[in-house]
C-alpha cells in the first residue's frame, strides 16, 4: 500500500514540475520568482473492522481449509495412511458426518511398478484404508464408494522416483455435497 501512495505522490510531483517547466519564462521586474511548493498527497485513512469469531467458527474455517486437500500420497508398496494426511482426512470425515447427503468416491492409484493386477489391488487397498479412516472418524459407509485405477491414470508421467511418488495416491472426489 505504501508503494501505491509513493507512486501517486511521484506522479503528482512530476506533473507539477512539468507544468512549472512549461510555463512562461518571462519575468517582469515587479514579479517575484516563486519556488514550486511540494505537493502532499494524503492516503485516505482506512477503517479496520474488527471481527470476532467463535471457536466453532474458527474450527469450521480451519476444517474447510483442510478439506481443500483432496490427494493423499502413500509410500512404495504401502497402503498405510501417512500422519501428515490425518488432519485433512479427519476434516473430510467431519464434513461427511455433518452432511448426510454428501457423498465421495475414493480413487486409488499406484505407480507403474508391479503387474497391472497387483497395482489394481494396491490402489484398492489404499482407497479402502482411507474409507476405514473416514468411517472411524464419523463418515457413514453409504457416503463412500471406492474405485481403483491401479497404474492406469498416472498423475505424472515418467520413470523416476518423483513421478512414481505422485502416482501412489488416493484422490477424494465429492459426487454430492
Amino acid at each position: 500500500m505504501q508503494k501505491s501512495a509513493l507512486i501517486k505522490a511521484m506522479g503528482v510531483a512530476f506533473a507539477a514540475v512539468a507544468i512549472t517547466a512549461c510555463s512562461s519564462n518571462s519575468v517582469d521586474e515587479g514579479d517575484a520568482l516563486t519556488t514550486a511548493q511540494p505537493v502532499v498527497v494524503e492516503e485516505p485513512t482506512k477503517k479496520v473492522e474488527q471481527v470476532t469469531l467463535s471457536a466453532e467458527e474458527l474450527q469450521a474455517q480451519a476444517d474447510a481449509q483442510l478439506r481443500e486437500m483432496t490427494v493423499f500420497y502413500f509410500d512404495f508398496d504401502e497402503s498405510t495412511i501417512k500422519n501428515e494426511a490425518k488432519a485433512a482426512l479427519t476434516a473430510h470425515a467431519k464434513y461427511l458426518d455433518a452432511n448426510a447427503s454428501a457423498k465421495v468416491t475414493l480413487e486409488g492409484h499406484a505407480d507403474e511398478r508391479g503387474t497391472p493386477e497387483y497395482n489394481m489391488a494396491l490402489g484398492e487397498r489404499r482407497a479402502v484404508a482411507v474409507r476405514r479412516f473416514l468411517m472411524a472418524n464419523g463418515a457413514d459407509a453409504s457416503q463412500i464408494s471406492v474405485v481403483s485405477f491401479g497404474e492406469e491414470k498416472p498423475a505424472a508421467m515418467g520413470h523416476t522416483e518423483s513421478s512414481w511418488a505422485k502416482n501412489r495416491r488416493v484422490e477424494i472426489k465429492y459426487t454430492a455435497k
